[in-house]
């Protein structure tokens, strides 16, 4: 016989819950303050980009192109490699790390979420939990990366797919939630 889940969710208290220190919290503002320098820049002005993600102390490789209309919540959180592309209207929910490798690719309107809440206590506690992107891998259109995952290295995630586990290199994921369909060829 299954136990029902009996639990009473504490919201005052998760609000209650210090997330972020002062540091955070400053630098935050100011990115928000900052923000409209990034998304209003010309679509050509990738080295502008990287350098304002760089003052904010994102690490970001030569030669990336990261549009200017993607949504980065958190920019010291963000390592991307060079050569990578983060296409238009992406999402990376930077709460944990999130770290793009050489070569890769994300694409429009793909979200990166390294936050979630343990919904298993009470009190809801914010976890700000890694996103690793490999080398070489492309997320597709409107794919959902989520926390605490790994795309390995020259996979791919297909358009819309919901990757909520690992995922091996050198394969092609697709669905909700997402499961091999195919082998990417060397």
């Amino acid at each position: 016989m299954k136990r029902a889940l009996c639990m009473t969710i504490d919201i005052e208290a998760n609000r209650r819950t210090e997330k972020w220190s002062r540091r955070e919290k400053l630098g935050r503002l100011l990115w928000e303050v900052a923000h409209p320098l990034f998304a209003w820049s010309p679509r050509l002005a990738w080295g502008w980009r990287r350098g304002l993600l760089r003052a904010f102390g994102a690490k970001i490789g030569s030669e990336a192109h990261i549009y200017p209309s993607v949504r980065i919540a958190i920019p010291w959180n963000v390592h991307i490699g060079a050569f990578s592309a983060v296409g238009d209207n992406a999402h990376l929910y930077s709460l944990g790390r999130i770290t793009i490798g050489a070569n890769a690719t994300i694409s429009q309107g793909a979200h990166l979420c390294a936050g979630t809440h343990d919904f298993r206590d009470p009190q809801m506690p914010l976890l700000k939990l890694p996103i690793t992107i490999g080398a070489g891998a492309w997320v597709a259109a409107d794919a959902f990366v989520g926390p605490n995952v790994k795309v390995g290295d020259r996979s791919v995630v297909g358009a819309r797919g919901v990757v909520v586990r690992d995922v091996p290199q050198d394969v092609v994921v697709a669905g909700n939630p997402a499961r091999i369909v195919g082998h990417r060829n060397e």
